[in-house]
């Protein structure tokens, strides 16, 4: 798919820095959303309905940051996270790492075999980059917007491994989400797994302070922001089921059990943001992803809402 247009994009990123007071405002462990209407309500039996549509494990957590109004299901359920972490480590090295630039400078060698490790990659294993390498701040956009499995690893490698995710999150007030594995064994996805997973509100929840609130410097946040605004990852997910209008800073994860997630904020023209955080699972190790469900719940979602 194509990245967003600039007129777009600006509107995004200028909506972004609105948000910082809307975002800060929403303390960890308290929800401010109004009572059900009856948008609220249809939307939660709509989702149950695409639950037994697809025999999937369907998990969501929707706010509109104008409102409060808050569609919920299966919100604090364990779902693996798969490469929805890769936002967060970015977000990690922009805030711990990156405090001049020249982090993000910084250039980073590695070899065609940390790639096949990796379970590949659309622009690290390019011949030319494995024979220069690759910028970390390179890195940050090949592991959003493409969802590079090395470049993943390769940013967890500066980060100091996995469990600097979970430290980050931790550090953020999100006390759910955490990394344990590298990829792409982070992506087995078995039903009683603990480790590698989120749950829909902390993960939304988390996106929203990295992309809307204080956990970033503003020029973090909005380059950040510029990151998850051209993912081509997610055209027929969260993207296809959100009105054409609205511009979408997002990023897509997926797994065994036919695991699919898709995490992002949706600016609607001339409103404040809406947080929108989809995850999903099979029962079946083998189940195939179906992107048509998240399209469905995203459509869902934003016609409950905005």
């Amino acid at each position: 798919m194509t990245t967003p247009d600039t007129s777009t994009s600006r509107r995004a990123l200028l909506a972004a820095g609105a948000g910082v007071a809307l975002a800060a405002a929403l303390p960890v462990g308290v929800a401010r959303a109004a009572s059900p209407g009856y948008g609220e309500k249809g939307a939660v039996a709509g989702l149950r309905a695409l639950e037994r549509e697809y025999g999937a494990r369907l998990g969501v957590y929707a706010r509109d940051t104008a409102t409060g109004r808050t569609v919920v299901h299966r919100a604090d359920e364990a779902f693996p996270m798969c490469s929805l972490f890769k936002t967060l480590a970015a977000g990690a090295v922009l805030r711990d790492l990156d405090h001049d630039g020249t982090r993000l400078a910084k250039r980073v060698h590695y070899t065609l075999q940390d790639v096949t490790d990796a379970g590949g990659g659309s622009v690290t294993g390019r011949p030319e980059n494995i024979a220069g390498g690759l910028t970390v701040a390179e890195l940050c956009s090949a592991a959003i917007a493409q969802s590079d499995n090395a470049a993943g690893n390769l940013l967890l490698r500066e980060l100091g491994g996995p469990t600097a995710i979970t430290r980050f999150c931790r550090s953020l007030g999100d006390r759910t989400t955490r990394l344990d594995r590298w990829e792409p064994d982070l992506n087995s996805a078995e039903p009683s797994r603990v480790t590698d997973t989120t749950s829909p509100r902390a993960i939304g929840r988390t996106y929203a302070r990295l992309a809307l609130g204080d956990a970033l410097d503003p020029g973090d946040r909005e380059r950040l922001n510029r990151w998850l605004l051209s993912n081509t990852t997610s055209g027929d997910r969260l993207r296809a089921g959100l009105p054409k209008d609205w511009a979408v800073a997002d990023k897509t994860g997926a797994g065994s059990y036919g695991t699919n997630n898709n995490v992002g904020i949706g600016w609607p023209p001339g409103r404040p943001p809406v947080i929108l955080a989809i995850l999903s699972t099979m029962p079946e190790p083998t189940a195939p992803r179906d992107n048509t469900l998240i399209a469905r719940t995203a459509k869902l979602l934003a016609d409950a809402l905005a």
